[in-house]
């Protein structure tokens, strides 16, 4: 038996083949790209999606003849985008992804109508569903009148594969149409955004059969038996089921495009005010808030661009040991910002730049500037009254050794390093996977993973860095008013 765990990421696709107990068996991966047809603006081609889907699963087919006893697929997707389709299911424009700011407007009205943030239990951000289909309506409303079905990117996948319009709780939350606390849509808010329940995939949990593999994709594929597709997740609530983030107390810290600090929660206690996110878990009764930073890597990876060098070229200039915090510091605002700010139209920028600043400290400004955006969504979380004792640390960022350093310090908790974190939300749907096959509880298959290293923070940084973090706080009023 073999299972497949999809992670549809901002920037490529990555599948994971595992066998039933969740050993690893091979890897694929393909890039795509996004579009930015003005500023603020993010889209990608969801045949794009596709096209990647189908080269990596060839390169697993070719590899691994286990692959022709796939018994259970789930799908992990970057949240909040939207895919219209028509009523023939064709895609009507190219879908509308989370680090899109142009609904801005839209999003402040929804997030002032009454109920709004009680049921969805979140502030209405502009990067959120719900007001991107609310543009469209004013933009282009040629699109709005046609559109038959809403798809998150994962849904869109999940109907790539069944043929059926299937998602779940932890993607749906992302959305401002899911009652969260009740976990089924709500008919209020729906209509608050005029759309309608026939819209909508149906909503699963995560670890539920969503539906079967469709008869010609199994044969394409050279299947041999039935395949159930699981409801999958969304991005971050699969990276929690990769590393065993289940219960209070447990979380993690993702450094990819945009930087995530998740808790797990035993409960549902919704803030909105703090600019958190409150989500469903991905499996049945759970939950989890997270703080979230629109632009982490992607601010080093912007730098990179500009000097001509890459983000591992610029961090490999560090040592492990910690400097002294940088006399310049950077605000890492690139696409906006969310926790704890909510603002779409605030952007970043150097602050104390002098003529004998150099690139490496511009570097360090970078990471200083990301690791104080991710204590924000600490302090955030704190407020709600989560404690994080250990955090389990994922992402692309996870490769530079000082930037796990600094980022432990300024958060002043342990980051621990799993094995194979690489893939973690792919492993994660493939666990979600494994379940919605063989009925296995959750607690059985979520597990922890082995540790290859904890990155403690440096104590005798701790307080320079402490005050480092309330120096960049008092920038982003002044910032503000300038811009």
């Amino acid at each position: 038996m073999a299972y497949l765990g999809i992670d549809l990421g901002s920037s490529g696709l990555r599948v994971l083949l595992v066998q039933a107990d969740g050993a690893v068996i091979g890897t694929a991966e393909r890039p795509y790209a996004f579009t930015h047809p003005h500023d603020g603006w993010s889209e990608q081609d969801p045949q794009d999606w596709i096209d990647a889907l189908e080269g990596a699963v060839a390169e697993l087919r070719q590899g691994h003849p286990v692959f022709q006893d796939l018994r259970g697929v789930a799908v992990s997707g970057h949240m909040h985008g939207a895919v219209l389709l028509d009523e023939n299911a064709q895609v009507l424009r190219p879908c509308i992804m989370w680090n899109d700011s142009r609904s801005a407007a839209e999003a402040a009205i929804l997030d002032q109508t009454d109920g709004v943030r009680d049921l969805s239990g979140n502030i209405v951000f502009p990067g959120f569903t719900a007001p991107k289909l609310r543009w469209v309506e004013h933009h282009e409303p040629e699109i709005f009148a046609k559109v038959a079905k809403v798809l998150l990117p994962a849904a869109f996948i999940n109907h790539y594969l069944t043929g059926e319009y299937v998602c779940d709780m932890s993607d749906a939350a992302g959305t401002s149409w899911l009652d969260v606390g009740a976990r089924t849509w709500s008919d209020d808010l729906l209509s608050a955004s005029g759309m309608r329940r026939e819209q909508m995939a149906d909503v699963v949990e995560g670890c539920a059969p969503g539906a079967q593999m469709r008869e010609d994709l199994r044969q394409s594929w050279g299947l041999r038996g039935r395949v159930v597709v699981a409801g999958g997740a969304g991005d971050n609530a699969a990276a929690a089921c990769g590393i065993g983030a289940m219960d209070e107390g447990q979380g993690f810290v993702s450094l990819g495009t945009s930087g995530v600090l998740m808790a797990a929660r035993d409960g549902y206690y919704p803030a909105p005010e703090t600019a958190l996110h409150t989500f469903c878990h991905a499996v049945p009764g759970r939950w989890y808030q997270m703080g979230v930073m629109l632009s982490a890597a992607s601010s080093l990876s912007w730098f990179a661009g500009i000097c001509g060098s890459t983000s591992a070229a610029l961090t490999g200039e560090f040592p492990e040991t910690l400097r002294d915090p940088s006399s310049v510091q950077f605000l890492p605002y690139l696409s906006g910002e969310r926790t704890p700010h909510n603002d779409a139209s605030i952007r970043g920028g150097f602050v104390g730049l002098a003529a004998g600043s150099t690139r490496q400290d511009m570097t360090q400004a970078i990471l200083e500037g990301v690791a104080f955006g991710l204590r924000d969504s600490l302090e955030a979380l704190k407020s709600t009254g989560a404690t994080l004792d250990q955090l389990v640390a994922v992402g692309g960022g996870v490769a530079s050794p000082y930037w796990l350093r600094l980022i432990a310090t300024c958060l002043d908790v342990p980051l621990t390093l799993p094995e194979g974190g690489a893939f973690g939300a792919a492993l994660g749907a493939a666990r979600l996977a494994i379940v919605a096959d063989t009925g296995a509880t959750p607690e059985e298959v979520m597990t922890s993973p082995k540790a290859r290293a904890v990155i403690e923070p440096d104590g005798a940084q701790s307080a320079r860095y402490d005050a480092a973090y309330h120096q960049f706080r008092g920038l982003y009023p002044a910032v503000k008013a300038l811009q």
